[in-house]
Formats: C-alpha cells, sequence, structure tokens
C-alpha cells in the first residue's frame, strides 16, 4: 500500500523519561567524579549516541578536552573512554527503573497507531541490559513495542547509522524507507532517520534537546513555553528534521500528512 507501515520509536526523552534526565545526570557525575565538570548542555549534547561513544564524543568537546589536558597533562585516551564507561554503567543501571514512567499521552497514541494497523519498533541509545530494566518496567505502565534493537546487536554501530532502523524494517517487514517514520528527541535520532532514508520526526516537549523536567516546563509561561519550543524546532529543523511535533499526540495527525504526501508522489523530504 502507498502509506506509511511503521513507526520506529526512540525511548529516554522521546516515550519514556520526560526530559531525558536517567542518563545526563550520571554523565555529569562521572566527570565530576574524574576531577571535571562538565555543564549540562554539554552532557546533552551527544544525547541518543551509544553511551560509550557519547562519553567519547565529551571527550572530544574543545573545552572538556583542554580540561583533561590541564589536569592530566595529557589528551584523553582509549583506556580513559572504558574507565569513564566502566563507571557510568553501573550507574545508570541503578536508577534505570525510576526512568521508566512513559510520557503522558504515549500509551494512548501508540494504541491508536496500533489500532490503524500501523507496526511500532524502536531504537535507542542503551544496551541490551540495560534494556532488560526500562522494557518490562515500561510495560507494566502500560507502554509496550512490536520489536526494540539496541547498538549491541549492530556490531555497536549505534546512531547516526541507520541499521538498528534497518533491523526493524527487517523484523517488521516494512517494505520501504519511505514508508517509515522515525521519530526521536535528539540530533542522533534525527540523523539516523535522514541516513536510513525514512522520514525523520523531531519530538519537542519532554525532549533531551529541550532538557526540562515536566516540572520546570510546566512552570513556565506560555510566552516563555513558545520561545524554548521554537529555539527546539529551529535545532531539528536546522540537522535536517523533514518534521517536528510538539507532543505525541499530534504524531497521529502527522502520519495522515505523510499519507497523503506519498499518494502525491513524494518520498521523504518534503
Amino acid at each position: 500500500m502507498n502509506k506509511v507501515e511503521g513507526i520506529i520509536l526512540d525511548w529516554a526523552g522521546t516515550t519514556v523519561d520526560f526530559g531525558c534526565f536517567a542518563p545526563v545526570n550520571v554523565f555529569i557525575d562521572i566527570f565530576k567524579n574524574a576531577g571535571i565538570e562538565v555543564t549540562m548542555e554539554e552532557a546533552r549534547a551527544p544525547m541518543g549516541m551509544l553511551k560509550i561513544d557519547h562519553i567519547r564524543e565529551m571527550l572530544s568537546m574543545p573545552r572538556i578536552s583542554n580540561l583533561w589536558i590541564e589536569k592530566y597533562e595529557r589528551p584523553f585516551n582509549e583506556q580513559d573512554v572504558n574507565i569513564l564507561y566502566a563507571n557510568f554503567e553501573p550507574a545508570l543501571m541503578a536508577s534505570l527503573s525510576d526512568y521508566a514512567d512513559p510520557i503522558p499521552g504515549v500509551v494512548e497514541v501508540v494504541q491508536e497507531l496500533r489500532n490503524k494497523g500501523l507496526k511500532i519498533g524502536s531504537t535507542t541509545g542503551y544496551t541490551n541490559k540495560m534494556m532488560d530494566v526500562v522494557v518490562p518496567n515500561a510495560e507494566t505502565k502500560g507502554y509496550y513495542l512490536d520489536f526494540y534493537i539496541t547498538p549491541d546487536e549492530t556490531n555497536s554501530f549505534g546512531r547516526p547509522y541507520p541499521y538498528m532502523i534497518y533491523r526493524n524494517m527487517e523484523a517488521l517487514k516494512l517494505t520501504a524507507p519511505w514508508k517509515v517514520v522515525k521519530v526521536g528527541d535528539t540530533i542522533s535520532d534525527i540523523k539516523e532517520g535522514i541516513n536510513a532514508g525514512v522520514w525523520s520526526v523531531g519530538v519537542i516537549i519532554g525532549s533531551s534537546e529541550m532538557g526540562l523536567s515536566l516540572e520546570e516546563f510546566n512552570s513556565l509561561t506560555d510566552s516563555e513555553k513558545e520561545a524554548i519550543i521554537s529555539k527546539t524546532e529551529q535545532s531539528f529543523r536546522e540537522n535536517g528534521a523533514d518534521f517536528t511535533i510538539k507532543s505525541m499526540s499530534e504524531l497521529p495527525m502527522l502520519i495522515e500528512k505523510i499519507n497523503n504526501l506519498i499518494v502525491g508522489g513524494k518520498k521523504v523530504t518534503c
């Protein structure tokens, strides 16, 4: 059929863990324990990547790289990456179950899409071990998918590589990239979708890119909300997103829009 067949969703910041706080807090802590003070913005910038790649990306940032040289009198190396990751994983595992709550409205939207015959898959920057905690906890709260995969199963080639999306397409028997929509909350998600040749959508409210907790977002004035929504949307657009949505509640309507574009002969970008 000439329409969208499947949706591939990210996890933290998109469907669970409003604001994507589980990993970001741990990234800040492990660098602090190594004597390097990093900012929330620096910790969030590579979000969505495989977590060891995220650490490597942070260490490559000029400011952090220079701080590392000042403290250790040498540039960082792969042993440093591995040591930081060895500290990161158990700290994250200890808190993950507290960050598996579905973002408000997500369970209902996913069920609506499923009722329309769409397959629901997912990709993530978490490992299999991490997802062994997240998935069952999310399922107890009503959120479940037809398929999920981690970079562990694509030879550690996580985002922005497209391979996890391809594995979703294979498992869910989706027939063409232009019949697939990828939804995520980070620039890495957007680039993953672009590299796979699927429709790439950024979700704004609750995203890591926005970087606010539910309480922080709700405390903003209407004008402040509009400003940060606009800023986040611009970031997604500048990095190639085909579309943005404020929240997952807008996804069913967007799917109908994409279906109309497909019928009209559009493939991925419009």
